[in-house]
């Protein structure tokens, strides 16, 4: 593989499609993940959500290149090491966007999922044109992201999302938002990211264990809630207290800059917990 293809591969950051499993959720709680057609669909749904936030992280490089450049990371970024022309990056993007444009349009996708994934987008890219130094807005729109991505699946097959579960990821979205500023700001202080110079890290440790603490309660609520079809989810939530509790430790101890990607990747209890989790899960609700 040559050198340019592989900084287009990393340029579109396909490690972070780790994230875009959440569109698979209301498939698997709904019992409709081993439905030939809903999976399909979920899947489908799935790589046009990963195109485009792919674009989007395309669009953040190029707004922010100069910016990189003086980060000890994000300098070696394709777009702000050189590697990927300005030009080209903008001709990547567009081809991925009209590709989930495309697939969208095969799956009949509804006016709900469009309007999802196209709040995703905008919401985003005003992200990257500065609100992103807008305290407690940035934290707000990277959180809403993965709620987003729930629901978007949840819109393309057609189920609705328990309140309880919507509540539980919301506040685990913002505690791993939170946990991504506090180690920015450990790592590098304001140097690198403006938003940060409004922010301390005591305040990000208490908001962050008020949301973890929310997470734990809204799940377990979830998890008894009358509603629920599978009455044996109630016992994972002690393998979801040592999951969030190694997500933590993983967090305090690292020298990462808090990215939930690199902090899940980057541990092997951690993955091993979390397919545990899955594992039981989806034996509860397909056996």
């Amino acid at each position: 593989m040559n050198r340019k293809v592989q900084a287009l591969i990393k340029l579109v950051r396909p490690a972070h499609y780790l994230k875009n499993i959440l569109v698979f959720v209301p498939a698997v709680f709904s019992g409709l993940l081993l439905d030939q057609k809903s999976f399909l669909i979920s899947m489908s749904g799935f790589v046009a959500f990963s195109l485009v936030a792919s674009s989007i992280y395309i669009v953040n490089d190029i707004k922010d290149r100069h910016h990189d450049k003086l980060h000890p990371k994000k300098r070696l970024r394709p777009i702000a090491a050189g590697t990927v022309s300005v030009r080209e990056a903008v001709i990547l993007a567009l081809c991925l966007v009209s590709a989930a444009g495309a697939i969208l349009c095969m799956l009949h996708a509804s006016w709900l999922a469009t309007g999802l994934i196209c709040f995703y987008a905008i919401s985003n890219i005003a992200y990257s044109f500065g609100l992103k130094n807008v305290p407690i807005v940035d934290v707000f729109i990277l959180s809403l992201g993965f709620v987003v991505r729930v629901y978007f699946g949840a819109a393309i097959i057609g189920v609705e999302v328990s309140k309880w579960l919507y509540l539980a990821i919301l506040a685990f979205s913002f505690y791993l938002s939170l946990g991504k500023r506090r180690n920015e700001i450990i790592a590098n202080g304001s140097k690198t990211r403006k938003v940060n110079k409004y922010y301390t890290e005591a305040f990000l440790d208490k908001n962050m264990y008020v949301c973890l603490g929310l997470t734990l309660m809204y799940y377990s609520l979830w998890s008894v809630d009358p509603s629920q079809k599978h009455k044996l989810i109630v016992f994972t939530v002690p393998l979801v207290i040592l999951i969030v509790m190694a997500y933590s430790l993983r967090v305090e101890n690292s020298d990462s800059d808090g990215d939930p990607v690199s902090v899940v990747l980057g541990n092997k209890t951690l993955l091993a917990l979390m397919a545990a989790y899955g594992f039981i899960i989806l034996t509860l609700v397909y056996l």
